[in-house]
């Protein structure tokens, strides 16, 4: 059964969305100087006003360079040796940035991913404890349980076991 915002009250859901803004803006605190800088960076490299200002200087450098331009002497006469060497500079770089950015991102993705498990194994640890006291109850009260109802659910899960069956079961 999902739950929707209707059945969360409004004070919980505020309260959830500052916690979860809260640890966002820890972690985008925590970053390096290089990781906020290949951020910032990348913020600007991928706009197409990035692309746009890079097509407007390739077409103006090999305009003055083919000599479209009057009055304008080429200083990287045709191969562009120097064009070819900012442009792979500047690929070199911008591929750094990408790359420092993208391991940031992936910390960061495995931040949430170990806390996803911890919440989840909690949620299930409580189940579990509910399930028991639940079972209490019944046989107190003298109620058998039903047929349908499965004793393994109040048993703690074995994650060990769990992952082992993943490992043989699941292809690579």
């Amino acid at each position: 059964m999902a739950i929707s915002s209707e059945d969360c009250p409004p004070d919980r859901q505020s309260g959830n969305v500052a916690r979860v803004a809260k640890l966002e803006a820890d972690a985008l605190g925590a970053r390096s100087l290089g990781a906020r800088c290949a951020r910032g960076l990348l913020r600007v490299a991928g706009t197409t006003t990035f692309a746009v200002a890079h097509l407007v200087w390739f077409v103006a450098w090999i305009a003055v360079n083919v000599r479209l331009v009057p009055g304008i002497r080429p200083f990287d006469p045709y191969p562009f040796n120097f064009l070819t060497l900012v442009v792979s500079l500047e690929a070199i770089f911008l591929s750094i940035w990408i790359l420092i950015s993208q391991n940031e991102m992936e910390r960061l993705a495995d931040r949430r991913a170990h806390l996803d498990l911890q919440i989840n194994m909690l949620a299930e640890q409580e189940s579990t404890a509910a399930i028991r006291m639940l079972q209490r109850i019944s046989e107190h009260l003298g109620v058998k349980p039903d047929d349908t109802v499965d004793t393994a659910l109040s048993e703690e899960t074995d994650v060990e076991r769990i992952v082992t069956a993943i490992d043989q079961n699941v292809p690579s």
